[in-house]
């Protein structure tokens, strides 16, 4: 039980279940990696439509809004951007922009989400009908932009890779009196991610702590941690894509090709259907009579033996199919005499045998 108590908080995105009863919601990542181009933008949400993902997913920055020029790079990538300011400004979309991006992100069948880092981004995006927040690993101690969030009611999901967890609670405690519906994402902020860091341990501890849905917010650059969250449970994935490894920009390495991002979605079908079909093992064993009976062996005379004789060790062996004494009774059947004759290679049945004494 969780200690914050209740019954988990499953919700909609769109049309869309969000919780552990329902096939994972795979979010195509694009982030930065449309490099300021309106027309890379819009192809990415064809490449994302087309694997099959169920959402995607932008950040909206104003860097007058969110930036200043203290604000130090992370990594020196940019060729042609003097400051991390200056690199945010080339990344704004205009809102009517903003506007067309999501709808044509809507008429190929995807959620469209962005994460917003300002106030007015938060404005920008719920006037285009932003259907829920993804507040960012870095943003989640920031009141301000939270309770700005919060006062639309709408889905929060809570990236958790700079927080420790007294700061998650603290976090989920006023999206709660928010009455916000909300999930928690696992999340190391690190790029690419390490395998030693990937914290896929915490699927199940967030979902116990909070009693909400789970997902994983991956920067691996590889599909294994998301086919590994699902199946453990997660019921979202947000993942990282790029057209190609070898394309410019800060999260390259840290991203799945569009190609890898199908195949986490058709693993999560196959994850999917298998947790929710729980396996009986006597059950299921039952009901392969026939094919037991066939691949098991069972017990043999290796030389023509006469009625009376004693079975040992040595006169004994197996063979396919399992038609008469089964194999595991081979140390149960040592000692026992035979009531006929049997010629070398031939199944010995249990009424081939005397009586025990």
């Amino acid at each position: 039980m969780s200690e914050q108590g209740g019954e988990e908080n499953t919700f909609q995105i769109n049309d869309r279940d969000v919780a552990t009863h329902a096939p994972p919601l795979i979010i195509g990542e694009i982030a930065q990696a449309h490099d300021g181009s309106l027309g890379m933008a819009h192809a990415y949400i064809d490449a994302v439509a087309d694997s099959g993902a169920h959402a995607v997913k932008f950040q909206t920055h104003i860097a007058d809004q969110e930036s200043s020029n203290k604000e130090k790079w992370r990594v020196k990538f940019s060729r042609q951007d003097e400051t991390r300011q200056d690199y945010w400004r080339r990344m704004e979309f205009s809102p009517a922009q903003w506007a067309n991006l999501k709808s044509h992100a809507e008429k190929r069948g995807l959620i469209f989400l962005s994460s917003a880092f300002s106030r007015a981004a938060v404005d920008l995006l719920s006037n285009i009908g932003m259907p829920a927040w993804k507040i960012a690993s870095g943003e989640v101690n920031n009141e301000c932009l939270m309770e700005y969030m919060l006062a639309t009611r709408k889905p929060i999901l809570l990236s958790s890779g700079m927080s420790t967890l007294p700061e998650l609670d603290s976090a989920v405690g006023r999206i709660k009196e928010a009455k916000c519906p909300y999930a928690v994402l696992q999340c190391s902020s690190s790029y690419p991610t390490d395998t030693s860091t990937l914290g896929l341990n915490l699927i199940d501890e967030f979902a116990d702590r909070f009693n909400c849905p789970v997902g994983l917010s991956d920067h691996s650059g590889t599909i294994y941690p998301s086919l590994g969250a699902i199946a453990l449970g997660a019921s979202l994935i947000e993942i990282h894509v790029t057209f190609d490894k070898k394309m410019f920009g800060p999260d390259v390495e840290s991203s799945i090709t569009l190609k890898e991002l199908s195949q986490v979605v058709q693993g999560s079908h196959i994850l999917f259907e298998a947790r929710r079909s729980p396996v009986n093992k006597n059950i299921s064993v039952s009901c392969l009579k026939e094919m037991r009976s066939n691949f098991q062996q069972s017990l043999i005379v290796v030389s023509d033996m006469a009625k009376g004789s004693k079975l040992t060790r040595e006169n004994l062996d197996t063979r396919k199919p399992c038609v008469g004494i089964p194999a595991n009774e081979f140390n149960a059947t040592i000692g026992r005499r035979i009531n006929k004759g049997i010629k070398a290679g031939e199944f010995i049945l249990h009424s081939d045998l005397d009586p025990v004494q």
